[in-house]
């Protein structure tokens, strides 16, 4: 299977923040700019192996500043390592404030997805090959992440082994 470079799963997405977008504190709703995260990490995911991908784990959403109903936003995403049938992606969120025309980071997420055949069996997909030096940084530290994802599952599974499945009504 030939490697891809990761510039051919990049994605963008901007929209404007309306105001049925925006909580109590007239900022965008967290699970609103979560969709918008997942929605175009699988795009590139698919971009990568061309095949069904779905989600594996959300491995963090980090909101670092608000985005106002002032604000556009654009989320930018690309693939930055593979497994052999799961791939990292990555997505930026970029704010833009439409009056005075300052952007900032607003958020950065971390995802895993896995390519999977017709029969929802796991496919093997393409290595990518980093250009940027910020695809490369995020290439280089993606393996850590894998290795702290694969512990953390571990210990969800363990953890859930001991929840309670019964109806609260019960």
């Amino acid at each position: 299977m030939e490697a891809k470079y990761v510039r051919e799963t990049r994605c963008y997405k901007i929209s404007r923040v309306f105001p049925f977008d925006v909580n109590n504190h007239y900022t965008l709703f967290g699970g609103k700019l979560m969709s918008y995260i997942d929605d175009i990490a699988s795009i590139s995911a698919a971009k990568l192996c061309r095949a069904t991908t779905v989600t594996a784990s959300t491995d963090s959403v980090d909101f670092l500043y608000p985005i106002r109903m002032t604000d556009s936003v654009a989320l930018e995403s690309y693939v930055t390592w593979t497994g052999r049938s799961s791939m990292e992606v990555f997505v930026k969120v970029v704010t833009e404030d439409l009056k005075t025309g300052e952007r900032r980071i607003a958020a950065t997420s971390f995802l895993t997805f896995v390519a999977l055949d017709d029969d929802g069996k796991p496919v093997a997909v393409p290595h990518v090959i980093p250009e940027s030096a910020e695809e490369h940084l995020l290439f280089e530290g993606a393996e850590q992440r894998a290795e702290a994802r694969k512990r953390r599952r571990s210990e969800s599974k363990r953890f859930a082994d001991h929840l309670s499945t019964a109806s609260p009504w019960e």
